[in-house]
């Protein structure tokens, strides 16, 4: 007879306190978390964590993430689940649970605000195991390494810095051992990368160039290189071999006065250690007589005779087909959220320095829009190529050699995701020369994929793209949808005379508040579908299709949406009575409630 897994687990656990052979059926994650909490000598029999700690209630990562933590709260109201947010030292922020029997036995455990979960504290546990894995952890029941826990079982996934990628603490889902499942996990992924993206919002724009420009620099020189900012100071191994610390303190204060000016230069910077450093200054922004940038440190050596600067040394440049001062991105890349923009002035400054770079994001979110925009921003009169995954063939193969060979051109390859199979190893071999070309001039390559798991051959071509964009969906950027409602209205043809159809308040914010699963390009077919329904005036409620009133998290099928269209037709002709709609489509009232639930119907 089969052993129950909950006692086989158990006798693992005393087999391994006892230093005995541990049955192989244990997870190898957990194992190894048996063996820190060894380490770290973790009482298995008892959890004492001592006092709490205050520091956890001005957290950073608490602000941002408390409209995502209050929101899942809301929906796990009713279920016996904890949610659980710790910072990056596995101490508790913020804990929220509907079951009071749940909460009683966390508070006995001391899973609670103020106090510690790290794997040094309690050993083997989601929490603690999570940060040291640094990736997902699930620990269920008897894995855990202190008495107490057993009876539970909890997922954690890590928040990551949107910016410099450091982990900054941990969201956790705690349950019963009965009450799991395998969507716990699912669950504690997408609600983490929620939190993330409220970190991305509060993270500035020039935070973020900064730290763009820096892994540019990088990348490309061998020398030492400094990044600067009001709140940033970045260095990379080089520099921290090159720069002593006292050193610090005045390289910054020289080059930030340069790149206040925003312009680049290069300085001859003496420095209390007694040396001199010639330093490329390269601002990044500059704005109220502050400025940030990255700062290359070419060579140091004994004191300079002078403080004067080296001359200046004028930055290589390309020679596009229109000016490169000129950074505004045409209109079809409409949008103006902090996301959006964001991600805009990434791919700018890629096209910029003909970096080729991966624009990963979901069907319908604007990759191949950005592209384009990037493209005629800074060359608009050369060439511009999209091939298809999906006619991938010889003659593809052939046409998109000769387009990587044009040294002004732009090349996208979209959608490499739907490749045939082996055909990202032949891409790889076409593209390969090119990417390793020492020339000036070389064509720009964009990379569209759908994010998700690839295939070999085409993960290989994709880790080969120095730079990733992560192109949002729009329902993280919902704020852009009246600036992209009204230009897709703009661009309706008119007759002399005819009055160009808008957009009601109350019919804007319904799309405002659609979770558009088809992203842009949903939102452009819909404006296209009330235009060809009402060409002039003002577009109500009423004008809006079905689809817009749909909560699900998917884009319906054709068969799907012509149901829900004729629901939604009976229900706004009988003011909302699923009981007279049911009359008019010849349904039953129960097939009507279930369709609107399915459907996640929810008209005004």
């Amino acid at each position: 007879m089969r052993k129950d897994p909950v006692l086989a687990t158990a006798d693992a656990r005393a087999a391994f306190l006892a230093d005995e052979p541990v049955p192989a059926a244990v997870r190898p994650p957990i194992l190894a978390s048996w063996a820190r909490s060894r380490e770290h000598h973790v009482a298995p029999d008892r959890i004492d964590l001592g006092r709490e700690n205050d520091a956890y209630r001005s957290s950073p990562l608490l602000d941002a993430a408390r409209p995502v933590v209050e929101a899942a709260a809301d929906l796990l109201a009713t279920e016996p689940v904890s949610l659980i947010l710790c910072d990056d030292n596995g101490t508790v922020l913020e804990r929220r649970t509907g079951d009071s029997g749940l909460q009683q036995h966390l508070d006995r455990v001391w899973l609670a605000p103020g106090f510690s979960y790290a794997e040094r504290y309690v050993g083997t546990n989601g929490i603690g195991t999570a940060l040291e894995s640094r990736g997902p952890a699930d620990v269920v029941g008897a894995e855990h390494w202190a008495e107490g826990l057993e009876d539970l079982a909890c997922t954690a996934v890590p928040v990551r810095h949107p910016v410099t990628g450091r982990i900054v603490g941990v969201l956790n889902l705690t349950c019963w051992r009965k009450d799991a499942g395998p969507l716990l996990m699912a669950t504690t992924a997408i609600t983490a990368q929620q939190v993330e993206q409220r970190l991305r919002e509060h993270v500035g724009r020039r935070e973020a160039a900064v730290l763009e420009d820096f892994v540019t620099a990088c990348r490309r020189s061998p020398d030492a290189v400094v990044a600067v900012s009001e709140d940033v100071l970045m260095l990379n191994d080089r520099a921290r071999d090159l720069i002593v610390p006292g050193d610090h303190d005045r390289l910054v204060e020289v080059a930030s006065e340069a790149l206040a000016g925003g312009r680049r230069t290069r300085l001859v910077v003496d420095l209390p250690s007694g040396t001199s450093a010639r330093v490329d200054c390269r601002p990044t922004w500059a704005a109220d007589g502050t400025g940030g940038g990255v700062l290359v440190v070419r060579s140091t050596s004994g004191r300079a005779e002078t403080g004067e600067p080296a001359p200046r040394v004028r930055a290589r440049q390309r020679t596009p087909s229109a000016p490169v001062g000129r950074r505004h991105v045409p209109t079809v890349a409409v949008g103006s959220g902090t996301l959006w923009t964001m991600c805009r002035s990434a791919v700018e400054r890629h096209v910029a320095a003909r970096e080729w770079v991966v624009l990963a994001g979901e069907p319908g979110s604007g990759r191949r829009t950005l592209a384009r925009a990037a493209h005629e921003a800074y060359a608009p009169a050369t060439p511009f190529e999209v091939f298809a995954a999906e006619d991938f063939g010889p003659q593809w193969l052939a046409d998109v050699a000769r387009a990587a060979a044009d040294p002004e051109g732009t090349l996208v390859l979209a959608d490499v995701d739907r490749l045939p199979p082996g055909a990202g190893r032949r891409l790889t071999d076409v593209l390969e020369p090119r990417r390793w070309c020492e020339e000036t001039e070389r064509a720009w390559v964009v990379v569209t994929v759908t994010s998700g798991p690839l295939a070999d051959d085409v993960a290989d071509l994709v880790e080969r793209v120095p730079f990733t964009v992560e192109v949002p969906p729009l329902r993280h950027h919902v704020e852009d949808v009246p600036d992209l409602v009204r230009h897709a209205l703009a661009a309706v043809a008119v007759r002399p005379g005819q009055e160009r159809p808008t957009m009601s308040p109350e019919a804007m914010r319904v799309l405002a508040r659609c979770r558009w699963p088809g992203n842009t390009a949903q939102l452009r077919q819909v404006v296209e579908r009330v235009l060809a329904r009402r060409r002039t005036g003002v577009v109500g409620v009423d004008d809006l299709p079905a689809e817009v009133f749909v909560g699900v998290r998917r884009v319906l099928t054709p068969v799907e949406a012509l149901e829900c269209d004729a629901i939604v037709d009976a229900l706004r002709s009988t003011g909302g009575s699923r009981t007279k709609a049911a009359a008019v489509l010849g349904l039953s009232r129960a097939t009507v409630y279930r369709k609107v639930r399915e459907y996640g119907l929810a008209l005004p």
